[in-house]
């Protein structure tokens, strides 16, 4: 039997990307899967990609309040997962404060919500979604790569605070997900192109390959407070 076989796992930005293809792989492997999202246009669309039995719930995690009501409505979750955020990119100097500020109320302060909201049994997880960034930033990612690091703090304290439950962080590298859809075609061909030939792994990363990495730390009872990379070598590639 899988190691989640039966448990309640909530997706939070689970209707695209990674977190769709975590609820996939979940519900697969028995779980009682949730996917939650800002959009019930996408919360639809997803649940026609999932299998029979996975629920969807419309929840903004912009929203403090809310996301309290949401969890006080809601039995406990063996495993929470925080995936997807709104963090449009720019140069400090030129991005909008109010862009910059959206960006971290999404990707951080989202993940803050859950984590003081959502109830978890001793036995559960939750596990956030930060990326490369963190460690490898590039020209004008310098607030992407501060909210990441400051995710990947996050959770190493909450894995102190929260123990027993374990918190864990999957950091992805390039991964071909609707993220860059907004991109010119060629360019983001030329984009995957360039990574498939830098990386050791010789291909961009899927959004199977994290959430592979997500349902590993979810289900090992002794992964906490560490951060998983999956970027197919980008930290060691020149």
């Amino acid at each position: 039997m899988n190691a989640i076989a039966g448990q309640r796992l909530l997706v939070i930005g689970g209707s695209s990307g990674i977190g769709l293809a975590t609820a996939r792989r979940a519900a697969a492997e028995g779980a009682q899967v949730t996917i939650a999202s800002r959009s019930g246009e996408r919360l639809r669309s997803a649940l026609a990609d999932l299998p029979e039995g996975v629920r969807a719930a419309q929840l903004d995690v912009l929203d403090e309040a809310a996301v309290e009501r949401y969890f006080d409505d809601e039995a406990e979750w063996d495993h929470v997962v925080v995936s997807g955020a709104e963090t449009p990119m720019g140069a400090v100097r030129v991005l909008p404060l109010d862009a910059a500020e959206l960006a971290m109320r999404s990707k951080f302060w989202g993940a803050y919500f859950v984590a003081r909201a959502a109830k978890i049994p001793r036995h559960g997880s939750l596990t956030l979604v930060s990326g490369i960034l963190s460690t490898r930033p590039r020209p004008a990612t310098g607030l992407q790569s501060a909210i990441n690091a400051a995710l990947e703090s996050l959770g190493r304290g909450l894995a102190l605070e929260l123990a027993p439950v374990r918190v864990n962080t999957v950091s992805p590298g390039i991964i071909a997900t609707p993220l860059w859809d907004a991109m010119d075609p060629a360019e983001r061909e030329a984009m995957y192109a360039r990574q498939t030939h830098r990386l050791p792994v010789g291909r961009v990363g899927t959004p199977e390959d994290v959430a592979a990495a997500i349902l590993f730390v979810s289900s090992n009872g002794f992964a906490t407070g560490t951060t998983v990379h999956v970027d197919g070598g980008g930290l060691v590639a020149v």
